[in-house]
């Protein structure tokens, strides 16, 4: 007999992991990061603080959980956008748009995890080696979105692309965070004019005049890359 894809044990563990993780971002909202204790957390999920720290070792690994968690419901999201079309503009332009819709209920929280997450040295960083997991989730997002588009890029530039899309779309939600237009328009409105621009970049990268340029651009992305 084939055992069940998903175990009881297996879905109440996954059960239990999101109610803590909802149930910090729900506190963090409230109170802010810093004042918000493991302790609420598990009162707030209503699990022990023991069965808190089973799941997760600490504010700072429950922050992951969340990006895991909002990559792959961003991933879920992109690849009924990604079956649809090959259109690189279309594809680029909704993914970015599709992240904003995933993320809108954690706005407020967002500038809060911010300043934490500016410092260079702090593991909820999108550059630091904690992150690296969710970092490589969403770039492999980008990764599918250059493979299935119908555009031709430059072979220089094919390799490193999806890491370059996934550095302007840490831009975008850059101003995403700082932007209090009413349901974050302004950011809107910078995906819509900006996709444009990036999808003419990604076509000139073919044309020998500006292959050194894209070579260039590999390379600088291949140095920041180093410790």
């Amino acid at each position: 007999m084939t055992p069940p894809l998903n175990p009881p044990a297996t879905l109440k563990s996954a059960r239990t992991r999101a109610q803590i993780v909802a149930a910090a971002m729900e506190l963090f909202r409230e109170n802010g990061y810093e004042r918000t204790t493991m302790r609420a957390i598990a009162a707030k999920a209503g699990v022990s603080v023991g069965n808190a720290y089973y799941y997760f070792s600490s504010k700072e690994e429950l922050i992951q959980g969340f990006y895991d968690d909002l990559a792959e419901s961003h991933a879920a999201e992109c690849a009924s956008l990604f079956a649809g079309t090959t259109d690189f503009a279309d594809r680029l332009r909704g993914a970015l748009l599709r992240w904003l819709d995933v993320a809108r209920p954690y706005h407020e929280f967002a500038g809060q995890l911010f300043a934490t997450a500016a410092r260079p040295d702090n593991p909820l960083s999108p550059f630091h080696q904690a992150s690296s997991a969710p970092r490589d989730a969403a770039i492999g997002i980008y990764r599918t979105l250059v493979d299935g588009a119908s555009v031709r890029v430059g072979s220089e530039l094919a390799g490193t692309l999806p890491e370059l899309l996934w550095l302007y779309h840490l831009g975008i939600v850059l101003h995403w965070v700082h932007d209090t237009s009413p349901g974050t328009a302004r950011t809107r409105l910078l995906v819509e004019h900006t996709v444009p621009m990036i999808e003419r970049l990604v076509r000139l990268s073919r044309l020998p005049v500006i292959r050194p340029l894209a070579k260039q651009t590999v390379e600088l992305v291949g140095l920041l890359r180093r410790p």
